[in-house]
């Protein structure tokens, strides 16, 4: 619940303007789930983990790949952008929830 907390920090951060979650508070939440997800090994709640860490994995792709946009047009970089933390809320939230009913992600 802690890690899921420190994503939802950063992710409402994302969507709101003027709210910014810090990087730093990101790779305090990334390093926890790399370090703790051995504990999880085996269990249903190992999926939760992996979920966390390749959410972040592919929004930092994403962040990427869509960064020349605001180099060349900013209005489609804050578009790509806000769509991108959109989907990383949605995901966060997503999980945290099936972690409170004591569920599986997906793979």
């Amino acid at each position: 619940h802690i890690s899921y907390a420190l994503h939802a920090i950063v992710a409402v951060g994302a969507v709101l303007p003027g709210a910014q979650g810090s990087v730093l508070l990101l790779l305090v939440a990334v390093i926890l789930d790399l370090v703790k997800r051995g504990d999880a090994a085996g269990s249903w709640q190992a999926s939760h983990f992996r979920w966390r860490i390749r959410s972040v994995v592919f929004c930092a792709l994403l962040y990427a790949v869509t960064a020349p946009l605001w180099v060349l047009l900013i209005a489609p970089g804050w578009i790509a952008w806000g769509l991108i933390s959109l989907w990383f809320l949605y995901r966060v939230f997503r999980g945290w929830l099936a972690l409170n009913d004591r569920r599986a992600m997906p793979v």
